[in-house]
This record gives structure tokens, sequence and C-alpha cells, in this order.
């Protein structure tokens, strides 16, 4: 089963919501503000696609954070700061049997699609 993370509310996530929806392909929403991220599967998306992929560094959330943690965001750290504040990830995160992702950018779409149905 596919697993689309994010937040309901997010531009991306909602595009990316339709286009897996207008394609047909079944996934599950997990939504972090109501369901929460654990530091053990944020470990996970870090240890498959690493630290400069998942935490988004654009953000609102990323630009409120003091000087002291941006600079010392590390593959060490990523994990617990991510379960602390699920908004750094980069979304939308799809995880499926063999596979994850972290975003989903116009110019992959296509391509995300048809990863997504193997």
């Amino acid at each position: 089963m596919i697993t689309l993370y994010g937040i309901k509310n997010c531009d991306t996530v909602q595009r990316a919501r339709r286009r897996l929806d207008d394609e047909g392909i079944a996934y599950r929403f997990h939504d972090f503000k109501t369901e929460g991220l654990s530091a053990a599967l944020a470990q996970q998306w870090l240890d498959a696609l690493g630290v400069d992929v998942v935490v988004n560094r654009k953000g609102t959330t990323w630009r409120r954070l003091d000087e002291a943690t941006r600079a010392g965001l590390s593959a060490a750290n990523a994990a617990a700061l991510l379960a602390r504040e699920p908004s750094l990830v980069k979304r939308p995160v799809i995880a499926w049997p063999g596979g994850v992702l972290a975003g989903f950018a116009k110019s992959d779409e296509d391509a995300i699609v048809a990863r997504l149905r193997g």
C-alpha cells in the first residue's frame, strides 16, 4: 500500500493527492498535523534519502528555527527535529513497498506516477 505523508493544506500535497486520485492510484494519507511523525519513521526516510532531501530548508518553519538549530542540523539529530517539527519535512513523502521519495515537483510528476504504478 502506498502512503502519502504531508499536511492537508499544503499546496504540493494537495496537487499530489489530486494527481494520484486522477490516476486511480490508491493510497493512504497520513497528515502530520493530526497523526504526528515518529522519530523512527523520520529516521527511515533520512537513511533512505539523506538529510538534504528530507529536510525542507525553504519553508517558514526552517526560517523560524534559531540559528544554532539550523547550523547544528546533522544526520545524528535530524530525526528528532523532524519528529518535533514535522512541517520541516519536504512534502509530500510518498512511501510504498520497496521505495520512498520526498517532494512532488511538477517536472517529476509523470515519472513519480510511473514509479508508483510499478
